[in-house]
Parts: structure tokens; C-alpha cells; sequence
């Protein structure tokens, strides 16, 4: 599964703003800027957190972005599903719904496969709160200074 620069940047975009949570609504402009994204893009990313109650909008000279509630109560599988939708790594109806709307899902022995692997990348995001990214970062800025930071595209 490779997910798209909507959930890479998105979830950046998120960070920031969870790092700065204790301060003022954070402008877009600044978001961008600290975190090498495009305004243009993050402008199409925000609705979308917005929408899943992720972040929430501030209005007026001093408006910006924060986050809708605490770090400790966003994971990174919701803010990957609110930009990628479903993270399962294929259109397997069978999988994604267990309707049993797949014409074949009685004879299909790959719907395991795919239904065990949906499940891990599932777990997986599900269980990394976005707070642990924050102490995370802090960890890495202690570690290594801020002038011997290269550019990377994460």
C-alpha cells in the first residue's frame, strides 16, 4: 500500500499544527511554509479534516487552524482515512464491506489475504496516536539541531 501526498502532507500539516497546540489558531501561510507544502494544496486537505472534526477553523485577524480536540484522542488512521478514505489495500468487496456482495466471495480464498492485511494497516494506524508524533518530533529536535536538518520528502 503507498499512500498519496494527501495523507504524507496532510498528515504533516496535522503535526504542526499539534505541536503548536498550546498557542494561538496557526495560519495556513505558516503551515505551509514550515512545513514546505504548497498553500494551494493544503488549502484542498483542510475541508477534509475539518469535516472528520480533526482540526477546526478560526476566523478573523488572528484566525488560523487548530486541532478540533487533544492529540491523545486523534490517531494517524483517522487522519489517513479522512484524506485517503479507506486504507484497504484493494477493491475487494468481500473485504471492504462483508456484504457478501462479490459474485465469488464463497470460493474466494485471496479474500483472507487481503482481509489480513487490511486489518494490520488498520491496527497499525489505529494505534499511533498523533501525540506520540508530537513527543516524537521533540525527541528528534533535541537529538538533531535544527541547522544540520536536510531537506526530505516524508
Amino acid at each position: 500500500m503507498k499512500l498519496s501526498t494527501k495523507g504524507r502532507y496532510g498528515l504533516r500539516a496535522v503535526l504542526e499544527l499539534a505541536l503548536h497546540d498550546s498557542e494561538e489558531a496557526i495560519a495556513l501561510s505558516l503551515i505551509a511554509e514550515r512545513q514546505r507544502i504548497s498553500m494551494n494544496y493544503l488549502e484542498q486537505l483542510i475541508p477534509k479534516l475539518k469535516k472528520a472534526g480533526i482540526v477546526k477553523g478560526v476566523r478573523g485577524a488572528q484566525g488560523g487552524y487548530l486541532l478540533a480536540k487533544p492529540a491523545n484522542e486523534i490517531s494517524i488512521g483517522d487522519i489517513l482515512r479522512a484524506l485517503e478514505g479507506d486504507l484497504n489495500p484493494v477493491d475487494c468487496a468481500d473485504v471492504n464491506h462483508g456484504d457478501g456482495s462479490c459474485s465469488i466471495s464463497d470460493t474466494c480464498v485471496t479474500k483472507y489475504v487481503w482481509k489480513r492485511i487490511s486489518d494490520s494497516i488498520n491496527e497499525a494506524v489505529d494505534g499511533i496516536m498523533l501525540s506520540e508524533l508530537v513527543e516524537e518530533s521533540k525527541r528528534v529536535q533535541i537529538e538533531v539541531p535544527a541547522d544540520n536538518i536536510t531537506k526530505q520528502s516524508c
